[in-house]
């Protein structure tokens, strides 16, 4: 007889993940296995990562740099990053403000030990990245969720902020995430300015996720732009960009307001402006003594990031601007292209995302015309709605309660097959028979 071993803890019973890699790994299943899957469910770069990064890491390599370096990251890399924040968002950090970690994700760990004990409560915006709730469950915190709603182009609620640190008892952080996935929806200075001065001096710190900061578009249409191609068009002018074009400084910071260095924690990342998913290169702004704690975390947990990423990262900032800001652009061109395809898509309502490459239409209508749950129906696009190609998208409820009926798409595939996507979308749901039998064998997915 073997033995069961010893019983897992009730919260490593109970974790969730981000479904966006379980739903990768369905989506390379049917590829080995010959599916054509046109892959849109996941936020990774299809451009390669930027030349002077890949230069560096080379040269790192010749150079012996393949030690362990301090916890907190190398002072060059430290100081640049500092430098770069203060150019580009106007955070006034200097290198002791800098912590170098393995992507962004990890510092929503970091700050959660950080500054949660059992019974706290935490605000967060739903939709939700989906690794937000394990993070404040894993001290034992409440999360308090808030939707973000498609009519107030998914912008945070600055009310249900001030109601929740006037009413909540434990009220103790908020995450914010802007721009916003899986909704692309951005907080403007003023939201920022306004939730600045709720928290400003009081016991509430917020994280505030900010990966798609050089992924703010200068979107044009009018503020109550069609949705839809049966809605009537709208004339009302739409707020001016914040700045000027795509990729330069024009990304907003809660951190950049007065004071809030010292109660923020701002998570940043490679992986989307430079190209760097799989390098794992991300930093964190804080407060000096903040910064010394959460090197601490790093040095007791990962003890440091490879010295070799850091120095790609180093030259990425240095040197590779011009690149990134190119690529941005190439994003931006396959975002209002997917956004076009769909709002020609009847029963679909979709926004044109203020940044980020997702796109987030309601597809609800079409959820209780089909009877499936607006994840049931991205599981059916992929798995049941045609034996040859398939296309791999996320429910909305993937990332809370407040996402059900809508998809997120991604724009991580050349321009031709998004349009295919959208075509395979709009004739799949048109499939009743398909959609009947994939919801036989998959009884989980009916909508209630």
């Amino acid at each position: 007889m073997i033995a069961s071993g010893p019983a897992l803890s009730s919260f490593a019973s109970g974790l969730t993940t981000e479904t966006a890699f379980d739903v990768l790994a369905v989506a390379r299943k049917l590829q080995a296995g010959g599916k054509d899957v046109i892959a849109l469910q996941i936020g990774d770069s299809p451009f390669p990562t930027t030349a002077n990064a890949i230069k560096a890491a080379h040269a790192a390599i010749d150079a012996g740099l393949t030690r362990y370096c301090p916890s907190a990251g190398l002072p060059e890399f430290r100081e640049t990053i500092a430098k770069t924040v203060r150019a580009e968002f106007g955070i006034p950090a200097t290198a002791d403000n800098v912590v170098v970690g393995p992507g962004a994700k990890v510092f929503e760990t970091y700050f959660c030990e950080a500054f949660l004990e059992p019974g706290d409560a935490v605000l967060v915006f739903q939709p939700a990245f989906p690794t937000f709730e394990p993070n404040i469950l894993r001290r034992g915190a409440k999360p308090v969720y808030v939707p973000l709603k498609q009519e107030n182009k998914f912008r945070p609620d600055v009310a249900a902020i001030e109601k929740f640190v006037k009413s909540e008892p434990r009220a103790r952080a908020i995450f914010l995430n802007f721009p916003h996935n899986p909704t692309g929806g951005v907080a403007t200075r003023d939201d920022l300015k306004a939730i600045a001065n709720i928290v400003r001096g009081t016991n509430i710190a917020v994280f505030s996720d900010e990966p798609y900061c050089h992924m703010i578009w200068d979107v044009t249409e009018p503020r109550e732009a069609p949705l839809t191609g049966s809605v009537g068009s709208r004339t009302e002018p739409r707020e001016a960009p914040l700045t000027g074009s795509v990729g330069s400084s024009q990304h907003a910071s809660i951190l950049a307001e007065p004071g809030m260095l010292e109660q923020c924690v701002g998570a940043y990342t490679f992986s989307k402006s430079y190209s760097m998913s799989g390098w794992r290169c991300g930093y964190m702004i804080t407060s000096a003594p903040v910064a010394q704690i959460v090197s601490k975390m790093i040095n007791t947990s990962l003890s440091c990031v490879p010295p070799i990423v850091q120095m790609a990262g180093k030259a990425a900032l240095e040197h590779d601007a011009v690149e990134r800001d190119t690529v941005m652009k190439k994003f931006h061109k396959k975002v209002e292209l997917l956004v076009s395809e769909l709002r020609k898509v009847p029963d679909v309502t979709v926004l044109m995302p203020e940044g980020t490459f997702y796109v987030f239409p309601r597809v609800s209508p079409i959820c209780e015309r089909l009877g499936i749950t607006s994840h049931g129906l991205a599981m059916y696009l992929l798995e049941g709605a045609d034996d040859k190609r398939g296309v791999a998208c996320l429910g909305g409820e993937c990332f809370g309660a407040a996402g059900q009926g809508f998809l997120r798409f991604s724009c991580a595939e050349p321009d031709e097959r998004l349009v295919e996507a959208v075509a395979f979308f709009a004739d799949a749901v048109n499939r009743s028979d398909r959609v009947k039998a994939y919801l036989d064998t998959h009884p989980k997915y009916r909508l209630k």
